[in-house]
């Protein structure tokens, strides 16, 4: 005669009721079963293993030795399980809140613009957004994903590279009409030169002249610790500025800023890159998030 499925999970869920409440009627009430309809549960689970897991009298109910090694499994099982759903389910349907650090200029310029697609693709997910030039905290956890530009110390932490940008030194029409066009390097030594405030190993900027690279000392009344601020100072006609070329783009196709000294540029690139903790435990938000700026970024 053809046995009736069993329900293995129904009944390891209904087992371990019944070992905590240690009563089948407190066990069946929170399961939504009938105090018979348990102990009958009980009595077809303890038949098909061939071994007692509980001990009934009038007044207490206790689990025997094989009883307890039972529970014990089926917790383990149905944790597992349960993991294991939540997981695919979060793999189909990514949540919770994902932090992101940016530049203020590449936040500005390059990730706002790709915001709305991501959340209509994962509507589950919520963003917060940290703009600073300064070196978020990703290996201590308190941001998720953070763009940072150039070479990257050695740490713990994974990287996506998502692209690169090129510098060019740039000035306004109306500065260059006030303080004449630079046509060689040296020319800059007469010119106002707005600079990055960072500490670098070599300051100045880095030139090319017949494939002979050098860096050149420039020299000027303003620095700053950001692109979009040198720009700006550049746009009210103050000095040229050496910044990447996310930060002029739309500027230099209008015109309001020239690019110069474009046969002394070496073309160096600056490499752009998402940086996270990876790892076999990383949240699928992380994951898609990356898989989408990789998507929408990287050339």
């Amino acid at each position: 005669m053809k046995q009736l499925k069993v329900d293995k999970t129904t009944e390891m869920e209904t087992f371990l009721k019944v070992a905590t409440t240690g009563s089948l009627s407190a066990a069946g009430k929170q399961m939504g079963l009938t105090p018979s309809a348990v102990s009958r549960m009980m009595t077809r689970l303890e038949t098909r293993l061939g071994v007692r897991l509980i001990v009934r009298t009038t007044r207490h109910l206790h689990l025997t030795s094989e009883g307890e090694a039972y529970a014990l499994a089926a917790r383990r099982i149905l944790n597992d399980l349960e993991e294991t759903e939540s997981a695919i389910a979060n793999r189909a349907r990514p949540s919770g809140l994902l932090k992101i650090s940016t530049a203020a200029a590449h936040s500005r310029l390059t990730m706002v613009p790709l915001y709305q697609e991501f959340l209509e693709r994962y509507p589950d997910i919520k963003l917060e957004i940290e703009v600073s030039d300064l070196i978020s905290d990703v290996e201590g956890g308190h941001i998720d994903v953070a763009i940072r530009f150039g070479p990257l110390p050695d740490s713990n932490l994974s990287a996506r590279r998502l692209g690169d940008t090129g510098r060019t030194i740039v000035a306004t029409p109306n500065y260059l009409a006030k303080a004449g066009m630079p046509k060689t390097p040296a020319d800059l030594e007469q010119h106002n030169c707005l600079d990055f405030s960072f500490n670098r190993l070599e300051p100045g900027w880095p030139m090319c002249d017949e494939g002979r690279h050098y860096i050149l000392p420039i020299s000027g009344n303003m620095i700053a610790n950001n692109g979009d601020t040198l720009v700006e100072l550049a746009m009210q006609d103050i000095g040229i500025t050496r910044v990447g070329n996310f930060h002029i783009e739309n500027a230099i196709k209008s015109g309001e800023l020239i690019p110069l000294l474009e046969d002394y540029n070496p073309q160096d690139k600056e490499v752009i890159h998402a940086v996270f903790i990876g790892g076999q435990h990383m949240p699928e938000r992380v994951r898609v998030f990356i898989d989408y700026l990789v998507e929408k970024l990287s050339f």
